[in-house]
């Protein structure tokens, strides 16, 4: 009967698994949300509902603001770069055949072929794989409006009267745990927080950093792929790797080998500055998963719901992982406070260095 159970349980996830979905990224939302409207309660005593709405017009007030800004460059930019698409791979391809054509080990290879399309091949692949995942499970304009006002609106409700929600999901569990499930609860607020902050700055930095190093270097195109690394850093590892590689692709086509290389040293300069200097600098607290798990993350995530599950990896894993340390190692193994994967990690800020060395000196 257990068994029969499960599979039911299952069954039920894999049929509705879209409608979660919708639902954790309403959850996501309503965390961002929750954390700018709490700041504004604590700080000037605000009532939650103006706190809210505040937050809320803010918000559209400072993306509207943003896109009137940055979109006529923006699309004026990837409007040139699509339609000087296929040149520019037809001269990365002659240039990469030149180039393999001066080493034995590559001069009999199809990379030493000017007329092979290898370089064409792997971008019409990667934008069939997103054009798949995308448009896949999108479905057309009507299901983006349906199910995008659905998240915004659920994303409210969560976050005006959290705690009755919270509260409500914790009377479901038997009185002898719901202890736990608060802990758990608490916990997993706090981890996606710390998430939803740190991964909003990061990407804000690193576009604004790529896109002023690229303009610096001479690269076209430089606000484009500012803006492109910028969202995709939301997809760890993958999302830098791309990012990097991408705009020293293009420049592979002007021949420019030291250029080329300048561009990759800017990524990973503009990828380490964020994760070791701006991040400790302005957050108080910061997910720390282990790399293996977060890139097994990403691929497992990718192949079960395509392009959207790559955005919600990160925070299924860190749920995942909260998960693990309260019910796993906490109840059932029994390992209070001996073994617990790290998930959350404080950050020292740079004035609170400053304090503790000042301190220091004076004793």
């Amino acid at each position: 009967m257990a068994l029969f159970v499960a599979a039911l349980v299952v069954l039920f996830i894999l049929k509705v698994i879209d409608v979660l979905l919708l639902v954790f990224l309403a959850i996501l939302l309503a965390v961002y949300l929750s954390a700018i409207t709490d700041w504004l309660e604590k700080r000037f005593g605000m009532r939650r509902w103006l706190g809210l709405t505040l937050t809320v017009l803010a918000t559209v007030a400072g993306v509207a603001s943003v896109a009137a800004l940055l979109a006529p460059p923006v699309i004026e930019q990837t409007r040139a770069l699509i339609s000087g698409l296929p040149q520019t791979l037809t001269n990365i391809q002659s240039v990469l055949a030149r180039w393999a054509s001066q080493y034995p080990v590559l001069d009999q290879t199809e990379l030493a072929n000017p007329s092979s399309g290898v370089v064409s091949g792997l971008v019409t692949d990667a934008f069939g794989f997103l054009s798949g995942s995308i448009f896949g499970y999108v479905r057309g304009g009507g299901m983006i409006f349906i199910e995008g006002a659905s998240v915004v609106v659920m994303a409210l409700y969560l976050a005006r009267q959290p705690a009755m929600y919270r509260d409500g999901l914790i009377s479901l569990f038997a009185p002898r745990h719901r202890s736990i499930a608060v802990h758990v609860f608490d916990d997993t607020a706090a981890t996606l927080r710390a998430w939803v902050v740190g991964q909003l700055i990061a990407m804000a930095v690193l576009a604004a950093l790529t896109a002023i190093g690229l303009l610096m270097l001479g690269v076209p195109y430089w606000l484009a792929f500012g803006i492109f690394t910028g969202l995709v850093a939301i997809v760890p590892f993958f999302g830098t790797l791309i990012s990097t590689l991408l705009p020293a692709l293009f420049m592979v086509a002007s021949g420019d080998w030291l250029t080329v290389l300048l561009v990759l040293v800017l990524g990973v300069l503009v990828h380490v500055f964020e994760a070791n200097v701006v991040v400790p600098r302005i957050m108080q607290r910061k997910v720390e998963l282990p790399p293996v798990l977060t890139i097994a993350s990403v691929l497992v995530m990718g192949t079960l719901l395509g392009a959207i599950g790559l955005i919600v990896a990160v925070p299924v894993l860190c749920v995942t992982m909260v998960l693990i340390r309260h019910i796993l190692h906490g109840e059932i193994y029994g390992e209070h406070g001996r073994f617990k994967p790290a998930v959350l990690r404080s950050t020292e800020s740079w004035s609170g260095v400053e304090r503790r060395q000042a301190v220091a000196s004076k004793k």
